[in-house]
């Protein structure tokens, strides 16, 4: 074992014995000392801060908040975008025995009342006015809130019972007192004590607070680190974090796994500029959702496109050989030669939009269509599917490359995680992972943990070689008048791979067939419009018959490889595309079904007459 696997290895040892998060921090912070950090662009440059620096910022923030009033058990809500604050203000939180309530950067007045109400949080940090200006419209309305923290100078204003502070101004005092008394005050919070309350993003209604205990987030670390020390060589590591970091999977896979492993952490400027930042940063880790993979294929395919017949015919063939390669868990003879030189000529560019030094692509949030997999292992980029949710930790189980990757997998659970499989087929979990319960919810709290065993509401089987294959969510299932079952995700991801269309969301409960309410994509719709002279506007464009022809023929290629019962027999355009901006789109890119029935509802039921 060299050197930097023992450390690896010692590393991920520590996690089981780690009281809390802070000490976990605190020990990286100890061991690393002046190396780098985290970064972030400041006017164009990147700009590192050493694991000394951020632990300084943490206890004197944990101190002042205390001086603040605040006492232990208090809530303090969260909101900003990814930057480094927000790593120190939550760590500084936790330091100061309080609980972080991360909120979306998306979220609504009425968003932020509910959650400042529910929860109780009697401070409130924010990163700056623009985030601020829904934010105290809720905060003047929920008694609780007492105090608002402005990273950015926030612009004072009669504000009734509101108390402003400055952030820096809070930074201010003397490091070594506030960290010995950090240290002391840490003594007292064990695993079992409540580290965040992440309200789960609302998909079928109001947001639930989850209680996520420090054991839980530790646990899931511990799981995550192993199956990276095990199967990737950990030393020099570098993610770069652009999900948000108020959804669980960012929280811990973003932030407190490369806290865990030593790993350094850069913030993407934006989704815009994620391509430029993911070339400067070269990161070795990259924690993403489905729907991204999914927009970089599609864009990815067309670059090798417009290189020709030669550039095409590798990538499809590297495409055969891979699908070939994880059927069978070997590489054909026949096929090495050519696989060398896809491996000299076209995967080489693919890596490099990646900065070249990936080990591996985690992607979780939301079902991975398979065929998006194989795309980027075909392109020589190790691919692992998570699986999981804010209710575990969020991590329940992860593929990695030890146990034979298949993509319709999520590969087997995390070490510390029972998985069982219910009479109903519904996936159960138990362990340190699973949380203590909903906040001010037993009701539903009752309803999701029974007998130690969370239940999931995902329908799933576990596969010869342990690894879980989930089928659909329990709750989402289609059920037709005739009692068959139909996976909606199954349908809606063959669909979004097509290149005519962006999004989809099908529907057929209770009735004789399935429909789609589909979502053209906007540059297929461009290029469309040009060749057949056409007006470029999408709501004109859904009344043409020749339009509305070639959406029939994207349709009708996904129905050629769908059951009698799956198929898609009508279907009806959407206005505009489904996004968080209209509610139709969770803030981690998931589709909110109630939210798209209610406004379409009328028009899918219409698919059904005559």
């Amino acid at each position: 074992m060299s050197v930097g696997e023992n450390q690896a290895a010692m590393q991920v040892a520590q996690l089981a014995e780690m009281p809390n998060l802070v000490s976990l921090f605190l020990a990286r912070a100890a061991q690393l000392g002046d190396a780098p950090f985290l970064s972030a662009k400041r006017q164009g440059t990147w700009v590192a801060q050493s694991w000394r620096s951020v632990a300084d910022q943490v206890c004197l923030l944990a101190q002042a908040l205390r001086g603040l009033g605040l006492n232990p058990g208090d809530r303090v809500m969260l909101v900003s975008e990814n930057r480094p604050e927000w790593c120190i203000a939550d760590i500084a939180i936790m330091a100061a025995g309080l609980v972080t309530v991360p909120t979306y950067t998306t979220n609504t007045a009425r968003d932020h009342l509910h959650i400042l109400e529910n929860s109780g949080a009697r401070a409130i940090i924010v990163s700056n006015a623009k985030l601020a200006q829904p934010l105290l419209a809720a905060a003047l309305n929920a008694p609780c809130a007492e105090h608002v923290i402005g990273i950015e100078p926030l612009r004072q204003q009669q504000s009734g019972t509101l108390h402003f502070h400055d952030w820096e101004t809070l930074l201010q005092g003397d490091a070594a007192a506030a960290r010995a008394a950090v240290s002391q005050r840490l003594a007292a919070i064990g695993r079992k004590d409540l580290a965040c309350i992440i309200y789960t993003s609302g998909t079928g209604g109001a947001p639930r607070g989850v209680r996520q205990h420090h054991g839980a987030i530790l646990a899931n670390v511990a799981g995550a680190a192993q199956v990276l020390a095990e199967d990737f060589h950990l030393g020099d590591d570098q993610f770069l974090s652009f999900l948000p970091l108020s959804h669980a999977y960012e929280h811990t896979g973003g932030q407190w796994l490369p806290i865990g492993v030593g790993a350094r952490i850069a913030y993407a400027e934006s989704l815009e500029k994620l391509a430029s930042n993911i070339e400067e940063v070269r990161p070795t880790i990259m924690v993403v959702v489905p729907r991204l993979f999914e927009v970089l294929r599609a864009r990815i395919i067309k670059q090798i496109e417009k290189q020709g017949r030669v550039a095409t015919w590798l990538m499809d063939r590297a495409l055969a050989i891979a699908a070939h390669q994880e059927q069978t868990g070997h590489l054909r003879l026949i096929d090495r030669p050519l696989n060398l030189l896809i491996e000299r000529t076209l995967r080489p560019k693919v890596r490099a939009r990646f900065g070249g030094r990936i080990k591996a692509l985690v992607s979780g949030g939301a079902p991975l269509n398979p065929e998006v997999g194989l795309f980027f292992e075909a392109m020589g980029l190790t691919m692992l599917q998570g699986y999981g949710q804010t209710e575990a930790g969020p991590v329940i189980a992860c593929n990695r490359p030890a146990a034979g990757i298949r993509m319709d997998t999520v590969g087997p659970p995390l070490a510390g995680v029972e998985v069982a499989i219910a009479p109903d087929g519904e996936i159960l979990v138990r362990g340190e992972l699973v949380m203590h319960g909903y906040w001010h919810n037993d009701a539903e709290t009752a309803r999701a943990i029974q007998d130690g065993w969370l239940h999931t509401g995902d329908i799933g089987h576990i596969d010869a070689q342990g690894r879980i294959k989930i089928t659909d969510r329990k709750k989402d299932m289609i059920v037709n008048d005739k009692g068959d079952n139909v996976s909606p995700q199954k349908i809606e991801g063959m669909l979004t791979l097509q290149p005519e269309i962006a999004q989809a969301m099908v529907s057929g409960d209770k009735r004789p067939y399935v429909v789609g309410l589909i979502v053209p994509d906007a540059e297929w719709a461009m290029q469309w419009s040009v060749e057949n002279d056409a007006p470029h506007d999408l709501a004109r464009l859904a009344d043409l018959p020749a339009f509305r022809s070639a959406m029939r023929e994207a349709v009708d290629r996904v129905n050629r490889d769908l059951s009698v019962i799956e198929k898609v027999r009508q279907f009806t355009l959407a206005d505009e595309p489904f996004a968080i901006a209209n509610e139709e789109l969770t803030p981690s890119l998931k589709i909110r079904r109630h939210k798209i029935r209610e406004r379409y509802g009328a028009r899918m039921d219409a698919l059904y007459k005559g």
